[in-house]
């Protein structure tokens, strides 16, 4: 079960769900979440299974969704929330290696966020590439903003930009690991009956982002 504790931040009220290991943590990763949901969506819970692993997992809850809004402000004031959620992290672990995260919307914040304050690393769950059918209206210069490595991990049929198209947007880039989840569209959620099943989709998750912390230029 994850702590959860108050983040008071510009924008009003915040929250941090915390997953830490009984140990001090040999990482932390810092996780957002989408437009659309909260941290409560699947893959970002599946990823509270690294601290297994030494890896503290912080789900940050935007003031917006904290505040019983349905529909997420600017990306400016994301990032502004997104402030605060580093600054947290900063003053409880100081010196502990941090990799942002996030999907969606969460992804995009935390690529300008390494883009701006470099991290260790940089862990995106269905980045949005683009609107759904607007490849035209690419998002690809934040993708490519973080000076650091960069795991994206996008469902097969994701409609924001498949795993073939993000591929393409990296440009060959060395520092980028794109993955395929099997299956899934942007939500990260297999149809009935798939191969892999949601178990399966959670254990490629946890799976993926393991190996790419522990050694991610590799």
């Amino acid at each position: 079960m994850s702590v959860i504790e108050d983040v008071a931040t510009e924008l009003g009220p915040a929250r941090m769900y915390l997953a830490v290991p009984e140990t001090d943590p040999a990482r932390i990763l810092l996780l957002g979440h989408g437009a659309g949901g909260g941290v409560d969506a699947p893959d970002l819970e599946a990823l509270t299974a690294l601290t297994a692993d030494g890896t503290a997992v912080l789900r940050f809850e935007q003031p917006w969704r904290t505040a019983g809004k349905k529909i997420a402000p600017a990306p400016a004031r994301l990032d502004q929330g997104w402030l605060a959620a580093r600054a947290y992290v900063a003053e409880r672990w100081p010196g502990v290696p941090l990799a942002l995260g996030g999907r969606s919307a969460g992804a995009r914040v935390a690529c300008r966020s390494a883009a701006a304050d470099p991290a260790y690393a940089v862990v995106a769950l269905s980045f949005p590439l683009h609107p759904p059918g607007r490849p035209e209206s690419s998002r690809a210069g934040e993708l490519l903003a973080p000076d650091c490595p960069v795991l994206v991990l996008q469902g097969e049929r994701d409609p924001f930009g498949t795993p073939a198209e993000v591929t393409t947007a990296i440009q060959g880039s060395e520092r980028y690991r794109v993955v395929t989840v099997p299956g899934c569209a942007h939500e990260m959620k297999p149809p009935k009956r798939a191969v892999p099943d949601a178990a399966g989709v959670a254990e490629l998750l946890v799976t993926q982002v393991r190996s790419f912390l522990a050694r991610p230029t590799e």
